[in-house]
């Protein structure tokens, strides 16, 4: 493992019990309500019931037991073992460990850990391409895990607004792939509560919308939708504004600029 991949991973580490008393996840109210996969989800992938997902960059695994709620056989992976061990307790707190799985292993190594399993469906969601260097190698991650007929189903945030300043508009990283990461040192995470990571450098990439693109399609999957949303699902930015259905927008006479994106990939059936 890279020294950079190291530090991520250990921030991460950290973050688990922080998230996991959070407001912001409510692990207990979702466990009373179990909410499913959430609609914008399942306008796109339809019916789950009876298909084999595989969720990356999975964290503790609220989503991924969202989609065994909704009928799916589910498999969570994460590099992050603190992540991976409280996503199994949930899923026996839920009553879904029998048709949900973790695995601890790295998204640019999953395929060959989980070989020679394939997949119906690929499930990458928000906050998951800025934590890999490559989107190609990504990518071809993708392809080895679904099976002829399979889809990859990714939301993420849109490069672009990765590239902003929290505070405005206005650019200040680079747009498009680098070699070199982005460092960042901070000891708070996106979620409430006063405690503080320990590990407190970690290392983010953007990849341009074009990049992901060229990589979906270079790895032999077919794109069958891409859209860009002027919404998302937690305030990237302090003067977005909240809805009843979960998502933060950009506030009246502003300009509107895309916030988050999704991508629809298939794999031939030959």
């Amino acid at each position: 493992m890279d020294a950079w991949t190291a530090a991520n991973r250990a921030n991460w580490d950290d973050r688990v019990p922080i998230h996991r008393a959070s407001a912001f996840y409510d692990v207990e109210g979702w466990l009373a309500e179990r909410p499913g996969p959430r609609p914008w989800e399942l306008e796109v992938l339809g019916d789950v019931a009876g298909l084999d997902l595989v969720h990356l960059q999975c964290h503790f695994g609220l989503d991924t037991l969202a989609f065994a709620d909704a009928g799916a056989r589910v498999t969570g992976v994460d590099f992050s073992g603190a992540a991976i061990e409280l996503a199994r307790e949930l899923a026996t707190s839920a009553g879904l460990a029998d048709r949900a799985r973790f695995v601890e292993a790295d998204a640019l190594t999953a395929a060959e850990v989980l070989a020679p399993e394939t997949f119906d469906v690929v499930y990458v969601s928000l906050g998951s391409l800025c934590w890999l260097p490559s989107v190609t190698a990504w990518a071809g991650e993708v392809a080895g895990l679904i099976r002829p007929g399979g889809r990859l189903y990714l939301h993420d945030a849109h490069p672009l607004a990765w590239a902003m300043a929290e505070g405005d508009l206005r650019v200040e990283q680079s747009y498009f792939e680098e070699p070199e990461p982005l460092a960042v040192d901070s000891d708070v995470t996106y979620t409430d509560g006063d405690d503080r990571l320990i590990h407190a450098r970690h290392y983010e990439w953007n990849h341009s919308i074009g990049e992901t693109v060229e990589a979906v399609i270079g790895a032999g999957l077919r794109i069958e939708r891409l859209v860009e949303h002027d919404w998302t699902v937690w305030r990237r930015f302090p003067w977005l504004q909240a809805t009843s259905d979960g998502r933060w927008v950009i506030q009246p006479g502003r300009p509107r600029v895309p916030l988050t994106f999704t991508l629809l990939a298939t794999r031939g059936d030959g």
